[in-house]
């Protein structure tokens, strides 16, 4: 099968197309016939060498695939040829992956392939984070910071689906459109002093729920946008340094910091991301679940995707198609 494996960690560059081995799956794996991959952020910085997980090279990156189901364990309740998608560590890009039962999924019946390829990682963790980490209910604000990417176009659906209403925080014209397009209500330029657009926008109430994906300073000004008793919500630090707080901000405005590792929690709970799917499967077919797919690559096309994805160059949703 053909393959895109790593041989230096010096980002992109170090991506090499090449023949490998169909993969065996254990007797807790399925092996998937790979329709599309995602595009990721930790795909990027696992071929940087800046991810928590650093594997032996030569290894084959990717975490998020869409396809159609090549062999299961008899007792599973897949067959050959069932649409699913799939959260992996690694391995997602090439032609054929493995994936853990616990980790695999029925692609929502009203998505397709390459939008289906969006749901393992990014509407997954928005749903995660949402439902299981943030307690979101119908009816309060959420901030989602990052609007434009494709964790920020999916929680903003997400939020959406679940009764909250949206305020998008964004860097440009392209990603305000981007993120206004996705569903939410408003949308603020993340710069200097934006918690006080945010008070404006909320009556000074603030919001209820932030979503981060992003870090460094922003994290920071955004702890002052919650509410009484608000759940700022952190995924991720793709705008560079990892912040710091002094906990006492915490304390004194009743507000909570969360943490959000969905892959991480499925060893936790195995059984997650099955009951994450029926809800996904619901807002898909009500029309809330929409992966904005901006650009489209071919496979061997997946560094320079990666590296445009590095440069901001890619808004809601990019995929690779086999």
């Amino acid at each position: 099968m053909r393959a895109l494996e790593l041989h230096a960690y010096e980002g992109p560059s170090g991506l090499r197309l090449a023949e490998a081995p169909v993969p065996v799956p254990a007797d807790d794996e399925v092996l998937l016939k790979v329709d599309a991959i995602g595009i990721n952020y930790p795909d990027l910085l696992l071929t940087r060498g800046q991810y928590q997980l650093k594997p032996e090279l030569p290894m084959i990156p990717g975490c998020e695939i869409a396809g159609r189901i090549e062999s299961a364990p008899v007792a599973s309740g897949w067959k050959a040829g069932d649409r699913a998608f799939a959260f992996v560590w690694n391995g997602g890009f090439a032609e054929y992956a493995v994936a853990p039962l616990k980790a695999v999924a029925p692609t929502p019946a009203a998505l397709t392939q390459e939008q289906a390829a969006a749901v393992g990682v990014n509407y997954a963790t928005a749903l995660f984070a949402l439902q299981n980490r943030g307690r979101l209910e119908a009816g309060e604000r959420v901030l989602v910071l990052g609007a434009g990417g494709g964790i920020g176009t999916a929680a903003i659906q997400i939020a959406r689906g679940l009764g909250a209403g949206v305020i998008a925080g964004v860097q440009n014209d392209a990603q305000r459109e981007t993120a206004l397009e996705a569903g939410a209500e408003h949308a603020i330029v993340l710069e200097e002093g934006f918690s006080s657009r945010v008070a404006e926008l909320t009556g000074s109430r603030g919001v209820d729920v932030v979503v981060d994906p992003l870090g460094d300073w922003i994290f920071g000004e955004a702890v002052r946008t919650l509410a009484p008793e608000g759940r700022l919500l952190v995924i991720g630090f793709a705008a560079g340094d990892i912040p710091s707080i002094k906990v006492n901000r915490l304390l004194l405005r009743n507000v909570s910091v969360v943490g959000v590792a969905f892959g991480a929690f499925l060893d936790v709970d195995p059984a997650l991301l099955p009951r994450l799917a029926v809800t996904l499967d619901r807002l898909a077919e009500e029309g809330w679940l929409r992966p904005h797919i901006r650009q489209t690559f071919a496979f061997d096309e997946i560094p320079r995707a990666l590296d445009l994805l590095g440069e901001a160059r890619i808004q809601g949703k990019a995929v690779a198609v086999l």
